[in-house]
């Protein structure tokens, strides 16, 4: 549990002192925000700065930080270090320069600013990653709450032959479309609030909880064996490097959140909100997938007998397993919720946290598909100023969404495998936002602190690349092949962007 505080520590604390460190980089002042010098009631709407928070939070927060964090933690105690340092110098940094930027720059989405900070091809490029993205977002922030809900709320089997599957699925699509389609102000803007203090509540609720029951964690320094689960040997089979950072995604950086921290941006009021609603809503995303990571470590502490989880190996490797009527069944990650819901806040307080972990995907694909309709839209000129416009652009991509839910719902393995392609991409997309801001950093007289986003960049840049050399997924190269690829590719993607930032600068 002190490994669990430690990490707590560093995350508070530091991302208090380096979130004020890049607040005064940045230098925020009193000029006019686009909400009012583009104010068109639509997406550029005056709101202020505690419910653009909470809406950026929810935006942000998908099952990320709670599936990322389950998966992750099977590597070890040092899950409670790595994910706030990189949340801190990562994640929160790469939120806050990303927002700050397209406020500063008129409340531009990523792709134009991505445009002005590199050349028409990498444009052209990153519009056509980040849509798939957002697509892959919609698809499986469909499939997880719909799942979740239909398992852990309504009592349902969750299989594709279920009409009650399709029957919630699409409840979940009529919301997205709404969503997308409407103003900010008229759904999100209400709506987000209630949905926020759920959230809030249920992680609050399993972080109490972990101190109340005392419950068995593994030590940094101790032996890293629990009940019978070997973090250790798990730490080296599969991989810490790069395997673990792409597993935890949200929980540390996400490219995803660039997308939506620019919609925020249109509704801000002044620009000194931002540390708060983009920084420090990183930190507290930082938090719930602390959170998640130390109840699943409690869970395997535990162990089945005692309604917790234990962990065996299978013929694709270890595997969550609980008693079902006296017998231990493989479980998924996504049922891990319920275990750790239930287990540590009851049967009513479990349901509430799982409504809570539902609600964070829902509140983050219906923003990703708005976020794809706003990107074509400025891309093909398209203009959204009416509900009907609005409506035959929102229409085809949903169309699509439902169809790739279909194959990935009846495909036994299809999820598992947009679920890796979305990690993956999640985490390259970053790339492009954390040259961006050192771009324009050395573009605006900031030359000296070019280092803050290119110790990102470098590290994910070798992450990802080497990620996709040597999974399944990707070339399946061996481990050092594989690594020594995403070395030279990271070498390569800042020394590009360092020589951009020095083009443009003069």
């Amino acid at each position: 549990m002190l490994t669990f505080v430690i990490g707590l520590m560093i995350l508070f604390v530091g991302g208090g002192l380096y979130g004020a460190f890049c607040q005064k980089v940045f230098r925020p002042d009193d000029r006019k925000t686009p909400a009012y010098t583009k104010g068109d009631g639509v997406d550029y709407v005056p709101m202020p700065k505690w419910k653009n928070s909470l809406i950026n939070l929810l935006n942000i927060a998908g099952t990320g930080p709670i599936l990322g964090p389950i998966q992750g933690i099977l590597f070890g105690p040092i899950a409670f270090i790595t994910i706030p340092i990189g949340c801190v110098i990562g994640g929160a940094m790469h939120d806050y320069f990303s927002g700050m930027i397209s406020v500063r720059e008129g409340g531009i989405q990523m792709p134009e600013m991505v445009k002005q900070n590199t050349n028409a091809g990498i444009h052209k490029l990153y519009t056509l990653f980040i849509c798939l993205v957002l697509f892959l977002v919609g698809v499986v922030f469909i499939y997880t709450p719909g799942d979740i809900m239909a398992t852990h709320v309504f009592g349902f089997g969750g299989t594709a032959g279920e009409a009650s599957t399709w029957i919630i699925y699409s409840a979940i699509f009529i919301y997205y479309l709404i969503a997308a389609v409407l103003p900010i102000d008229k759904i999100i803007g209400r709506i987000y609030p209630l949905f926020g203090a759920i959230l809030l509540l249920s992680a609050v609720g399993i972080f109490v909880m972990l101190f109340v029951n005392g419950y068995p964690m593994a030590e940094l320094w101790g032996s890293w064996n629990l009940n019978g689960f070997d973090f250790g040997a798990y730490f080296s089979g599969e991989h810490f490097i790069p395997t673990f950072f792409v597993t935890v995604a949200c929980g540390i950086l996400s490219g995803f959140h660039s997308t939506q921290i620019t919609l925020v941006t249109r509704t801000m009021e002044h620009e000194k909100e931002g540390r708060v609603t983009f920084y420090n809503m990183m930190i507290v995303e930082g938090f719930i997938a602390m959170v998640w990571a130390a109840g699943t470590m409690a869970m395997i502490g535990l162990g089945a007998g005692d309604l917790g989880i234990t962990m065996q190996q299978t013929e694709k490797g270890w595997a969550y397993f609980m008693l079902v009527e006296g017998q231990l069944k493989q479980i998924s990650a996504t049922s891990v919720v319920g275990v750790v819901c239930k287990n540590m806040l009851g049967s009513v307080g479990g349901i509430i946290a799982i409504i809570g972990v539902i609600v964070l995907p829902i509140t983050s694909g219906d923003t990703a598909l708005r976020s794809m309709r706003l990107i074509l839209a400025d891309t093909f000129n398209i203009k959204q100023n009416k509900n009907v416009k609005r409506l035959m652009l929102a229409i085809p991509i949903f169309a699509l969404a439902f169809i790739a839910l279909i194959i990935a719902k009846v495909n036994p393995n299809g999820f598992n495998i947009v679920w890796r392609y979305f990690g993956w991409s999640n985490q390259t997309v970053a790339i492009f936002a954390l040259a961006s801001i050192l771009i324009w950093l050395m573009q605006h007289d900031k030359k000296k602190y070019l280092w803050i986003p290119l110790i990102p960049l470098v590290f994910y840049s070798f992450v990802t690349c080497s990620y996709i050399m040597g999974a399944e997924i990707g070339f399946s190269l061996p481990y050092g092949v594989s690594l020594a690829i995403g070395a030279v590719f990271a070498f390569l993607i800042a020394a590009l962007a360092i020589y951009r930032g020095n083009k443009k600068s003069t």
